[in-house]
């Protein structure tokens, strides 16, 4: 039976904690799973949308961008993905007679937990100004809304446009042909927060953006290195895939502050041996500090070289750049300072270099970890330098693997969702559409940030997603959004954006991927594009939670319509109309999606992009061949009494939706506002288990940002390390700390000490 949703928030005081687990999955998810998708679903309507997940005729999990193999199984989803679909299968709806019985200042004192438990929206929403609450409006007010705000500005650069890595690539491709138009490169998305450092490092080594290999290369390995990532909780999928290749002889190292069940063992609810007895993965585990990667890399990047025959240098002479300067720099790293960097021991990392030099194949998958510090860009960089020594991208088992959060985030960036779009791109745009796209760089999320902040922007259009939510520095953030003239969002769902709103603000309902999308020209399908560069059909299943809801491409079209008028001659009716219209611009504008049509119905699984490093080890670089590259080696200072903490997701979260109060794994239930220390730490700053501390974060410029109360949990993390969970902890990541290159937050490296806790 279907529960209702809380009526009020759970009391978080006091989270109960027991010791971490040690295996992930096995029948405590299955039971989970079950759980969570009756409170939200029932039984028959789970059944009937969780067979659906990820099959060839059915629709994409709105999770993460895990990929599926050819032959898919009956129930091709992980826990964290039936909880995802749960959320927005969901039968409890947010009707407008729910915004009337609550203000936005009562939202705003809610939790997203709370929030995102009263169910889908059904109609648009508008929160005039000066109001107390938003009011049901009709989706043609709506969209007047937005060209008088939008029209009225002094440029088109005042105007912002971001993505959530959940539209799909023809409502983003949408999106930006529209912004394009209208006369704004401000695409920010949610890459500009994750996945950005490693865009920035691999277009300058091996001349694109995206991982390098397929599951049947993981399936391939003698070696896959797992670096800042829990698979377990964020990818789960990717367990089976690390569970074949340990079947097949891989060996895995794991490079991580915390250790995390999912890689110590996974037992596989798909079979009767894994449910059972579970299948060990990792073979070596590197208890890294936060920050210390670029430091290890650089170390075995020097025992590599300093080995007789280690390094393939019919490879290198053939097909990489300067490699007298990288060596020059890699002979230079020095072991007292890796050994300070990581905070490893000496045997350990003379392990690591055991299983590399016996490993003929060696793929290395990274996700927040590795991309979130100032550093991060030169740490992938030396990733990269660290595969590029002995020939591992190119040829099968080997190769980058950055292993992408959000379902379509990758194909966002493809479809032209990008501040700094290359000039080709523009170009082919142009020529289809006969626009004129500016050239000048847009902003990327930390800038318009700032944008909103100095007035330098008045309106704010979000497609998908919770901005508010994700981004750092919330207190700054908050602030910044409400200078706005008009925000915008088109959502599924609650979130906190919602109650943190320009002068005016306006919530836009959308079809989900599990809704039916039927359209004048009948049913609908869209496409995404996963981590690993395959592009596949997603096709809804279920009847509209609303049927005042439009689909994602309709939005864009009408308010295109709304805000362009009679001026523009791009047949943005004819794209909402039919979807196909909308994929046959797209083979021409978009390299890699000829055809593009014909080729999904030639094979519903889907077709592989092109990536000209893996397929023919070309490398489409400035210099026309792998870059190895030669940076300083840094990793965070901290001073005496302080400790580095990283933000991090519980088990029961997806970025910033928080499905539950618990994060099993790690033991903990009932609450998030928990800070994990290692015991020695915690004893040498006074800090029982138990006790409450504030976190405050202490930034270069001698300002301070304080989160209170957080219970103390005595922890195995690195020495030094601590862990909180995000969002809760964004306010204490200044704006102004970023990576340099990326300009992506440095969530995963902020310096606090913990005080008592106040009051």
């Amino acid at each position: 039976m279907v529960s209702k949703p809380p009526a009020g928030d759970p009391v978080q005081d006091a989270p109960q904690v027991a010791p971490p687990q040690h295996a992930a999955a096995g029948l405590p998810a299955v039971a989970h799973t079950l759980r969570i998708a009756q409170a939200q679903m029932g039984v028959a309507r789970s059944a009937r949308t969780l067979l659906k997940v990820n099959q060839k005729d059915g629709f994409d999990c709105p999770g993460c961008a895990w990929p599926e193999g050819d032959k898919r199984h009956v129930a091709e989803f992980c826990e964290n993905g039936a909880k995802a679909v749960a959320e927005e299968a969901t039968l409890r709806r947010v009707t407008p007679d729910f915004f009337a019985a609550h203000p936005v200042a009562d939202l705003a004192n809610r939790s997203g937990y709370w929030l995102g438990q009263q169910g889908r929206i059904t109609q648009p929403m508008y929160l005039a100004e000066g109001a107390e609450r938003y009011e049901a409006v009709t989706w043609e007010r709506a969209f007047a809304i937005i060209a008088e705000e939008l029209t009225a500005l002094s440029s088109p650069d005042e105007a912002l446009f971001y993505t959530s890595g959940r539209t799909s690539n023809e409502a983003a491709f949408l999106l930006q042909l529209f912004a394009r138009e209208f006369g704004t490169n401000n695409l920010p998305d949610c890459s500009n927060m994750c996945h950005e450092s490693s865009g920035s490092a691999l277009n300058e080594t091996i001349g694109i953006g995206k991982g390098s290999v397929s599951l049947e290369d993981l399936h391939q390995a003698d070696l896959i290195v797992v670096a800042g990532q829990n698979p377990g909780t964020n990818h789960p999928r990717m367990l089976s895939a690390l569970e074949k290749a340990k079947a097949a002889g891989a060996k895995i190292i794991s490079v991580n502050p915390l250790p995390e069940a999912g890689l110590e063992k996974f037992k596989n609810p798909q079979t009767a041996t894994g449910m059972l007895r579970g299948a060990a993965l990792n073979d070596l585990f590197l208890q890294i500090r936060i920050g210390g990667d670029q430091a290890l890399f650089r170390l075995l990047n020097k025992l590599v070289l300093e080995t007789d025959g280690a390094v393939d240098t019919e490879f290198a002479d053939a097909h990489t750049h300067g490699f007298e300067e990288f060596a020059t720099a890699a002979r230079a790293a020095d072991w007292d300072e890796t050994l300070a960097a990581t905070g490893l021991e000496r045997s350990e990392i003379e392990r690591a270099l055991e299983m590399v030099l016996a490993s003929e194949r060696t793929i290395v998958c990274w996700a927040m970890g590795l991309t979130q510090h100032k550093h991060s860009v030169p740490t992938i960089r030396e990733v990269v330098n660290f595969l590029l020594l002995r020939g591992n991208i190119g040829r099968p088992g080997a190769g980058v693997c950055p292993v992408r959060g959000h379902s379509n985030v990758q194909g966002d960036r493809t479809m032209g969702i990008f501040e700094r779009p290359a000039p080709a791109f523009l170009d082919a745009l142009d020529k289809e559409f006969g626009i004129v796209s500016p050239r000048h760089h847009g902003f990327d999320v930390v800038r318009s940030i700032q944008a909103l902040r100095d007035g330098e922007a008045k309106v704010f259009f979000a497609m998908g997603g919770n901005f508010v939510g994700a981004t750092p520095d919330t207190e700054v953030t908050e602030a910044a959004m409400r200078r706005a003239r008009l925000t915008v969002h088109v959502s599924t769902k609650l979130n906190r954006s919602h109650a943190v709103t320009g002068t005016r603000a306006l919530i836009l309902p959308t079809l989900g991927r599990t809704d039916k999308d039927v359209q004048a020209s009948g049913k609908q399908f869209v496409t995404v594009e996963d981590s690993m560069g395959l592009v596949h059909a997603s096709r809804g299943n279920l009847p509209p939670a609303s049927p005042h809801l439009l689909s994602e491409p309709a939005i864009v079209t009408r308010m295109a319509r709304a805000v362009l008028g009679a001026g523009s001659a791009t047949p943005w009716e004819e794209f909402e109309k039919d979807y196909a219209t909308i994929r046959d611009r797209i083979a021409r504008v978009v390299p890699g999606f000829t055809d593009f049509n014909a080729r999904l119905a030639a094979d519903p699984g889907g077709f592989a992009l092109p990536h000209a490093p893996r397929d023919e080890r070309r490398f489409p670089t400035a210099t026309g061949k792998a870059n190895f590259t030669a940076a300083p080696v840094e990793y965070p200072k901290v001073p005496e009494g302080r400790l580095l903490l990283q933000t991090l997701r519980s088990h029961d979260q997806y970025n910033t939706t928080i499905y539950g109060l618990d994060d099993r794994y790690r033991g903990i239930k009932g609450g998030r506002r928990v800070v994990l220390v290692h015991p020695e730490d915690a004893a040498a700053l006074g800090l029982a288990d138990g006790a409450y501390t504030d976190l405050v974060g202490e930034w270069t410029d001698g300002s301070e940002r304080r989160a209170p109360g957080f219970r103390v949990v005595h922890y195995p993390t690195a020495r030094g390390c601590a862990a909180a969970y995000y969002p809760e902890t964004n306010v204490l990541v200044p704006l102004e700390s970023t990576a340099d290159i990326s300009n992506t937050p440095a969530s995963k490296s902020v310096i606090v000490r913990l005080v008592p806790a106040a009051g």
